[in-house]
């Protein structure tokens, strides 16, 4: 399972992010020097297609997607003065396939901040470079094995001239996901576990107070997203974890004064499904609901693999049609096929979000 690391420096709510986005209630620690292990939840992927159809069959399980949260535990409080984020906590971003960065903007006297100031755009940037330098030495001592032999083959060249590419693009203090690689290069340096090639999600964590655009740490930390690519999401941290407590009525209340259309979990949880580059696909039935996970880009084959191996190896044909046209079309497969959005498609189909595929196989 494709899962999501919760980073930023002490003291900026990663925990409290962590319990938004999971609703998993974890203790919300005092910094304790990264000797402790992760928090970790597997949430739903919220998704009102989902939910329709559920309704519609009236199934005996339901099975919505799913994406891991980790609240990542290890960076030192002195980062940025150089002692260095530690090397638990370079371990658990190393194994994480998206980052989703943390960022204090609220106030609070008694939880003071680490660095005494609050100043996003500079907490953003000293976690940056603390993972810059962390990739820069994974290079370093690559480059130092390669140079070390007598003899080196053509592949080996390759691979040091790809390394020096992303050196020189980290010494400009620049992540590698700011380069263009190609496929073949990605598959080159996938086994290095690059954490600034990983995708970046940015969360402002802030309090109830400041929903004005215009504020300015919001202001220059939404600058800096639009400056590096990076999506910029708001959430109030505290506050959104106490309102899951409530009932429903009354978070809808909350939200409306906040002018929030969705709860933090719902903004969080989908901006890591998009970040993954994974997208929904769906099989339905009276005995079972189910979004399948699968990243962008796969074929019909990939997506009977997910189903389970046999169906991969035996594909025929995949039956698809788009949620929006089966929901279109009086939610009737049939009127589906009349009107030409209900297709037979091969193993090379491009799946969408949304499909609702059946696979039909032979072994």
């Amino acid at each position: 399972m494709l899962k999501c690391g919760i980073i930023g420096l002490p003291l900026c709510g990663k925990s409290t992010v962590f319990n938004v986005a999971t609703n998993a209630g974890a203790e919300v620690k005092p910094y304790a020097g990264g000797k402790t292990d992760p928090n970790r939840a597997i949430v739903s992927v919220p998704d009102s297609r989902f939910d329709s159809l559920a309704r519609l069959y009236e199934p005996k399980k339901t099975t919505p997607a799913t994406v891991e949260f980790v609240d990542l535990a290890g960076l030192s409080r002195n980062a940025g003065k150089g002692e260095g984020l530690g090397n638990s906590f370079l371990s658990f971003v190393a194994e994480s396939d998206a980052l989703v960065h943390v960022v204090r903007l609220f106030e609070n006297a008694e939880v003071p901040h680490p660095e005494d100031t609050i100043d996003p755009v500079r907490d953003w940037n000293i976690v940056e470079m603390e993972l810059i330098f962390r990739d820069l030495g994974v290079i370093e001592a690559r480059l130092s094995r390669i140079l070390a032999k007598k003899k080196t083959g053509a592949a080996e060249e390759c691979e040091k001239e790809l390394l020096e590419r992303c050196q020189a693009c980290l010494l400009e203090e620049r992540p590698l996901r700011e380069m263009s690689l190609s496929a073949e290069e990605l598959r080159v340096l996938s086994g290095f576990s690059f954490v600034t090639l990983k995708p970046e999600l940015l969360v402002a964590n802030v309090d109830e107070t400041q929903t004005d655009d215009a504020l300015p740490s919001f202001a220059a930390l939404k600058e800096l997203a639009g400056e590096k690519g990076i999506q910029l999401i708001r959430v109030y941290g505290r506050m959104e974890m106490e309102l899951a407590e409530l009932s429903r009525e009354e978070q809808t209340e909350f939200m409306d004064e906040l002018g929030l259309v969705e709860p933090g979990r719902n903004r969080l949880v989908s901006g890591a499904y998009a970040l993954l580059g994974l997208i929904s696909f769906f099989t339905t039935g009276k005995d079972e609901v189910k979004a399948w996970t699968l990243l962008k880009g796969k074929t019909a084959v990939d997506a009977a693999g997910a189903i389970h191996s046999d169906l991969a190896r035996g594909f025929i044909r995949a039956q698809v049609v788009s949620y929006d046209d089966f929901m279109a079309n009086d939610q009737s497969l049939p009127k589906c096929r009349e009107k030409g959005v209900l297709r037979l498609e091969g193993k090379d189909y491009i799946v969408a979000d949304g499909d609702m595929i059946e696979i039909r196989f032979n072994v």
